[in-house]
């Protein structure tokens, strides 16, 4: 089974979401799983250095901490074991980078560990994601080599694919993160519990499973 996930690691949802696929794929395991995260920039268009945080919530909430939002998020979130500590973050930064690293972990069967690392890092500690060395930094606690990392957030590389494949999301109609797509065919969108997963899980096996009809 293949799920791609299309996220932004400044998505709290995002961070959410990712914790009750972990708690559907222990309940539903699947076999051969292959787990892809697809970058989705919330804010494409930001400064490469990010924009200060009070100044970010104010442009879009008319409120620099957070009104209500955060209060419902950590409830929302409590279930799921996720403390989120706003209170920290002092910069939203532009997502280009960590989803670089994202897509460069990948290479060395990190994602997973990179994407957890890069959440707990904003959302946890408020570590600025804008800033190189502190994006080696958790690159590292991920299990990655430091300096294999800077040298690739020095580098252009993978800029424009990951612009590429924040604008065909974009084209294909995904418009919020997080989305869960299944063998490339059944999609579901939001922090959905794990119960709504493993029915997306059961009913894209059923799909797999199905007789092809006879060609005519």
């Amino acid at each position: 089974m293949l799920i791609d996930i299309v996220s932004d690691v400044i998505c709290p949802w995002c961070f959410i979401g990712k914790r009750r696929l972990e708690r559907a794929l222990q309940l539903a395991p699947q076999a051969d799983l292959e787990i892809t995260w697809r970058p989705f920039q919330l804010n494409p268009d930001f400064p490469p250095e990010g924009m200060d945080r009070a100044e970010y919530l104010r442009a879009k909430f008319g409120d620099a901490n957070g009104g209500n939002m955060y209060q419902r998020l950590r409830a929302a979130a409590a279930p799921d074991g996720i403390d989120f500590a706003f209170e920290k973050i002092r910069r939203t930064p532009n997502t280009l980078k960590p989803h670089r690293l994202i897509r460069w972990a990948a290479g060395a069967g990190r994602q997973d560990a990179m994407v957890e690392a890069l959440f707990r890092g904003y959302f946890l500690e408020g570590e600025n994601l804008s800033d190189d060395g502190t994006l080696v930094r958790l690159a590292q606690s991920a299990g990655a080599d430091p300096a294999a990392a800077a040298a690739y957030l020095a580098s252009d590389q993978d800029v424009e694919t990951i612009r590429q494949e924040d604008a065909f999301a974009r084209q294909v109609g995904i418009t919020g993160v997080p989305c869960f797509i299944v063998d490339r065919k059944f999609a579901l969108s939001g922090a959905q519990p794990p119960e709504a997963l493993i029915e997306l899980f059961e009913h894209a096996r059923r799909e797999a499973e199905s007789p092809t009809p006879d060609a005519v």
